[in-house]
């Protein structure tokens, strides 16, 4: 391969890897919209290193939930929203492992709800591992 090949190949690479992020977003809005009835007005999925994918999803509260902030009740919307979140663990998990095509070790949600920006965190085990994934080992007791 010369090196035109290579950078042509390593370009293919790159714009493969971006439209996978720009994918892993568009379920992520999906899926709020499914299980909160409104999407975020803005979301971004980047690596944060080869095993791990981190979602930013921003103004994603309903309008219970923005009374909720309004009134100063931030704990009990931190605890409503990631019930929701990790009671729905395998919808969330899913995604991730269709379109980057390896199995999610951990999943991690957390909101600041001062800011109403949301996260989803998802570490991935290597390439070829042939185990269960998060999502197989059920959602969590509620």
């Amino acid at each position: 391969m010369d090196v035109n090949e290579e950078q042509n190949a390593a370009r293919d690479e790159a714009s493969r890897g971006e439209s996978v992020l720009s994918a892993i977003s568009s379920e992520m809005v999906r899926l709020y919209k499914e299980q909160f009835g409104r999407g975020p007005t803005k979301t971004r999925t980047h690596w944060a290193g080869p095993d791990t994918l981190v979602v930013t999803l921003e103004q994603t509260f309903t309008p219970a939930e923005r009374s909720l902030q309004r009134l100063g009740e931030h704990q009990r919307l931190r605890d409503l929203r990631l019930l929701f979140q990790y009671t729905e663990v395998d919808s969330f998990c899913e995604p991730v492992e269709r379109l980057v095509g390896r199995k999610v070790r951990a999943f991690i949600s957390g909101i600041d709800t001062k800011a109403d920006l949301a996260t989803e965190l998802y570490v991935l085990h290597p390439r070829g591992y042939d185990g269960p994934s998060r999502a197989q080992n059920g959602n969590d007791d509620t």
